[in-house]
C-alpha cells in the first residue's frame, strides 16, 4: 500500500489565513521526513473550508522544499481554469521536479467561483469532458488544435512539452521511484508525463474518467461498499472503451481514496480530538460556499458528517488504523490513499499525527 497526507490549508474558527497556510506546508514537510509516499493539496476559492486557491502553486513551493516525496493535486478545479494553462503548468512542474508531480483534476460545483472566473456554470454542468479530453492531448503531444462548443485555437506547439524525460533537477531531488505510472494511450502504449488523476463522486465521471484511461481519486464521504462499486463501474467502462486487461489492471493499481487519519493511544481519544475541531470548521467553512446561480443546498450535519468519518476511516489506535486502510483494500481494490492529518486544526498535533502515521501505522501495512 502506498500512504500519503491530503493537505486542504484548512482555516478553522479563531485562525489566521497564514497560519492554515504554515500548518499545511510544515505538515507536508514533515510528511516526507515520516516516509509517507506523498502529498495530495485541496484548492477552493473565498471559503475558510481551504485557504489555498491554486494546487498547483503550493505544489510548486512543496516540490522545492522536498527531495523525495511525490507532489499532487487533489484536485486542481478544471472549469475555472483553462486546460492548457493548467497543462502548462504541469508540464513545467513535471519537468522540473524530476516527474514528482501528480495532477489530479475535478469538476468541482456549481460555486460562485464560476461566475468570478467567467466561465459560467456551462463549464460545470456540460464542459469537464472537453477540458479533460484538451488537457490529457496537451500533456500528451507536441502540437496541440482545438475545435470544440468551447475551446477553439489553431495549433501551437506544446512548450514545454510534458511528454519529454525529465532531469534530475536539482539533483538531491531528481528521483523517480518504482511507484511512478506514467501516463498511456488509449491502445496501451506509455507516453511519458506527469501522472493525471480525475476526482470521481458520480457514475457519468467514472464513466469519463475510464474512457479517457485515467485512475480516480475516491471521496472520503464514501463507504468501502461504494468505493468497490464505482471500481468495478470503472472496470466495466474501461472494457468497453476498448483498453485491454493488462492495460486495465495498470490503471487501477493508481486508484486513490481519500481519507481521514489521526493516530492516538485509543480510539476514543482520537475520536474526541476530532469531534472537538472538526464540526466547527465544517459548519465555518462548508456554510460559506456560495452558488453561482442562487440554487438551493443542503449542507451536513457537521457533527454527524464527522462522526461518520470517524467509523469510516482511520482514527484510533496505531493497530485499528492500519487494519481499517487494510480493510478497505481488501473490500475495494484500492491500495493508495490520501489521508487527511489536520483535522485537529493545531499546528503542532497534526505534526505528531503526520510522525505517528509514518512511525507507527506505516510499518504494519504491507
Amino acid at each position: 500500500m502506498r500512504t500519503g497526507v491530503f493537505l486542504l490549508a484548512a482555516q478553522f474558527p479563531g485562525q489566521g489565513h497564514a497560519e492554515a497556510l504554515d500548518r499545511a506546508v510544515s505538515a507536508a514537510v514533515g510528511a516526507e521526513e515520516a516516509g509517507l509516499d506523498s502529498v495530495w493539496l485541496a484548492e477552493h476559492h473565498f471559503v475558510p473550508y481551504g485557504v489555498c486557491p491554486s494546487a498547483a502553486t503550493l505544489a510548486a513551493l512543496l516540490l522545492g522544499r522536498t527531495q523525495r516525496i511525490r507532489v499532487g493535486t487533489a484536485v486542481s478545479v478544471l472549469p475555472t481554469q483553462h486546460p492548457v494553462s493548467l497543462g502548462e503548468q504541469a508540464s513545467l512542474l513535471h519537468l522540473t521536479s524530476g516527474g514528482r508531480f501528480t495532477l489530479g483534476v475535478g469538476r468541482g460545483g456549481p460555486w460562485v467561483d464560476l461566475d468570478v472566473f467567467g466561465t459560467g456554470l456551462e463549464a460545470y454542468e456540460s464542459g469537464f469532458a472537453e477540458s479533460l479530453e484538451l488537457l490529457l492531448r496537451w500533456l500528451r503531444s507536441s502540437r496541440v488544435s482545438a475545435d470544440g462548443p468551447r475551446y477553439r485555437f489553431p495549433e501551437v506547439a506544446v512548450v514545454p512539452r510534458a511528454s519529454e524525460q525529465p532531469l534530475p533537477f536539482p539533483a538531491p531531488g531528481g528521483f523517480r521511484g518504482p511507484e511512478y505510472a506514467g501516463a498511456h494511450a488509449p491502445d496501451g502504449r506509455r507516453v511519458d508525463g506527469p501522472p493525471v488523476m480525475v476526482a470521481c463522486t458520480s457514475l457519468a465521471t467514472v464513466r469519463l474518467a475510464a474512457q479517457q484511461g485515467v485512475p480516480m481519486l475516491l471521496g472520503m464521504h464514501s463507504g468501502d461498499e461504494d468505493k468497490a462499486a464505482m471500481v468495478a463501474a470503472y472496470r466495466t467502462a474501461a472494457r468497453e472503451a476498448g483498453h485491454n486487461p493488462d492495460r486495465i489492471a495498470r490503471i487501477e493499481a493508481e486508484h486513490m481514496a481519500a481519507g481521514v487519519a489521526q493516530v492516538e493511544d485509543s480510539g476514543p481519544e482520537a475520536q474526541r480530538v476530532l469531534l472537538k475541531s472538526m464540526p466547527g470548521w465544517f459548519n465555518y467553512g462548508l456554510s460559506a460556499h456560495r452558488t453561482v446561480d442562487g440554487r438551493e443546498r443542503r449542507m451536513r450535519d457537521p457533527r454527524e458528517y464527522t462522526e461518520l468519518l470517524c467509523e469510516l476511516h482511520a482514527v484510533g489506535t496505531p493497530r485499528l488504523c492500519a487494519d481499517r486502510l487494510a480493510a478497505t483494500a481488501e473490500r475495494t481494490g484500492v491500495r493508495r490513499f490520501a489521508l487527511l492529518v489536520e483535522g485537529s486544526g493545531d499546528r503542532e498535533a497534526t505534526l505528531r499525527n503526520v510522525e505517528r502515521l509514518g512511525s507507527e501505522v506505516l510499518p504494519l501495512l504491507v
